[in-house]
């Protein structure tokens, strides 16, 4: 095991411990209205293309969740549960674009992972992730976020906490326009916050540049699965795994943060012939040419029996 705190204290130490806390901070209770710029937005009926297919992350017998792309340094992280965790120690895994692992860090008592985000600094990434977990299970979600710096093998230090006391809370960053988008419960539904990134990581909360409700994503119930964003869209992952590669419902919205309505909903077939192919994280990179690409991940495995997991990511390119 790598890191030497116990899984409960982790993320939980205060004062002159290990882990530097942020204050809480509180969302406004009502909407802001928001002024995002408005921008191109990547056109969801378009064909999507395979970025890296099948490979086996550090935790092998666990699925990819969120995901995230440090733009300045090029390096690509994904979360997924610690092998051996009874559900919300994760592992974050540090990789090349073209999906070859390149490092790792185990966060206890941490959450999920649907989303997270990551902040270039000089030469250093830094990770923005739940922590804090409501429930050392598979149920458990974060209460707040966390920054800190990515160190191959290490256990997180000098961390900052941030927007404390939250339910079920995660985010993404805008790589392009360096901001952050937070998700999270707000008087029982789910709730979006964009703030700039140097806003958030000096811990100013209030005053976002939009806040608004998370629309409804196709008609019935949804699964979740991940979301990312550039300028004022939104983009959220849904569906489920499944065996029959017929039965695919997995879907891509796109959300306008100015008006928090929905302005196209595609089903994507992309990695159709993955074997129990489930939906899992977004997020937006840039090639080095500067070309924008919106990235969305799938788990699967080799058969029902197995328990090792895969991870593959497919992208769309063209903006309207």
């Amino acid at each position: 095991m790598l890191n030497p705190l116990s899984r409960r204290a982790a993320l939980r130490m205060t004062g002159a411990g290990l882990l530097g806390l942020g204050a809480a901070v509180v969302l406004p209770g009502s909407p802001a209205s928001a002024s995002v710029p408005a921008a191109k937005r990547f056109d969801l009926s378009q064909p999507s293309y395979e970025r890296f297919r099948s490979v086996s992350l550090h935790e092998t017998h666990h699925a990819m969740q969120g995901m995230a792309y440090d733009n300045v340094n090029r390096r690509l992280y994904i979360a997924q549960i610690q092998n051996g965790s009874d559900g919300d120690d994760l592992c974050i895994n540090q990789l090349t674009i073209e999906g070859v692992l390149t490092g790792h860090m185990h966060v206890s008592n941490a959450g999920h992972g649907v989303s997270i985000g990551v902040e270039p600094v000089g030469t250093a990434s830094y990770i923005w992730m739940e922590c804090d977990s409501d429930a050392h299970s598979d149920a458990g979600r974060g209460t707040a976020l966390a920054r800190f710096k990515f160190v191959n093998g290490a256990a997180p230090s000098s961390v900052k906490k941030f927007l404390t006391g939250s339910k079920t809370i995660t985010c993404a960053t805008d790589p392009v326009n360096q901001r952050l988008l937070v998700r999270r419960s707000e008087s029982g539904s789910m709730h979006y916050s964009l703030f700039s990134l140097a806003d958030a990581a000096a811990g100013r909360f209030t005053s976002p540049l939009a806040h608004f409700a998370q629309p409804a994503l196709g008609s019935g119930s949804v699964t979740f699965q991940g979301y990312t964003f550039l300028g004022n869209i939104l983009y959220t992952l849904d569906g489920t795994g499944h065996e029959d590669p017929a039965a695919i419902n997995s879907y891509v919205t796109a959300i306008d943060m100015n008006t928090g309505k929905v302005v196209q909903r595609s089903l994507t077939k992309a990695g159709k012939t993955l074997f129990f192919r489930e939906p899992e994280g977004m997020m937006v990179y840039k090639t080095v040419n500067g070309n924008p690409r919106l990235c969305f991940g799938f788990a699967s495995r080799p058969s029902m029996s197995s328990l090792s997991r895969y991870a593959s990511v497919y992208y769309k390119d063209v903006l309207i």
